[in-house]
């Protein structure tokens, strides 16, 4: 059973004139992201998009890839002919399978600046090449309740949008200051603090940006310190 801090500042980050990425695993180069994953967590991409810029059209295949808006407003659109708005409060998942291609951009213009802060996580498929397809969900009711709210999973029997693997889930909670919430117990767990700050039982204090890397544990309690909002990956199998 093992509790690993990685303070924000420990995150890979690379950034271009118009993105500011922190990566918890390395994603940018030429890495193996099976070989730096967390159970079955590959990519975990903390991006800052500034207005008016973004992703142009790029392929991927046989990854499950989620995305977690934390301000701003992202415009999805893709060649299966799904496009989206995603904010908020709302999680959209998209199976790449056997190849699809999308743009990623920054609603605002340049005159509003609004920035795009997003999460970005990507999970391997059970299977590969399955027919590519996409799904969002609008989760702000659920979260206003305090609680620890499963918004995507592959795991029968849970709430959210679904993943194509059945061994893992990713949980959110939006915490006034004082409340908590419990991580799930699982072989592999990984708690980020997207916003606000958190104390977590037997870590201590945990600043934005910072993580926690569960092996094989469970029922540890986090306590918001700030008002936060709190992203738990729970995982049953990782990478041999």
């Amino acid at each position: 059973m093992t509790l690993r801090h990685i303070p924000s500042a420990q995150r890979h980050h690379w950034w271009n004139e118009w993105l500011d990425s922190k990566q918890s695993f390395p994603a940018t180069g030429n890495y193996d992201l099976a070989a730096n994953a967390h159970g079955l967590l590959m990519v975990h991409n903390e991006d800052t998009v500034f207005p008016g810029e973004g992703f142009d059209s790029h392929q991927h295949q046989n990854m499950e890839i989620l995305t977690w808006v934390l301000e701003g407003t992202l415009e999805h659109a893709d060649s299966e002919g799904n496009t989206g708005s995603i904010r908020p409060g709302l999680i959209q998942r998209m199976s790449a399978g056997t190849g699809i291609r999308h743009t990623e951009r920054n609603a605002s213009s340049l005159r509003s600046r609004e920035k795009l802060r997003v999460v970005q996580m990507w999970i391997p498929p059970d299977t590969d090449g399955t027919v590519p397809s996409y799904e969002e969900l609008d989760v702000r009711d659920q979260l206003a309740s305090g609680e620890l709210v499963c918004v995507a999973s592959g795991i029968a029997g849970r709430s959210g949008v679904r993943i194509g693997n059945h061994f893992a889930a990713l949980h959110v909670a939006r915490l006034a200051p004082g409340q908590s919430i419990v991580v799930p117990h699982a072989p592999f767990g990984h708690v980020f603090v997207a916003d606000g700050s958190a104390v977590f039982e037997d870590v201590g204090d945990l600043a934005r940006g910072d993580a926690v890397r569960l092996t094989a544990t469970g029922g540890h309690r986090v306590t918001a310190s700030t008002a936060s909002e709190i992203l738990i990956w729970e995982m049953h199998a990782g990478f041999a």
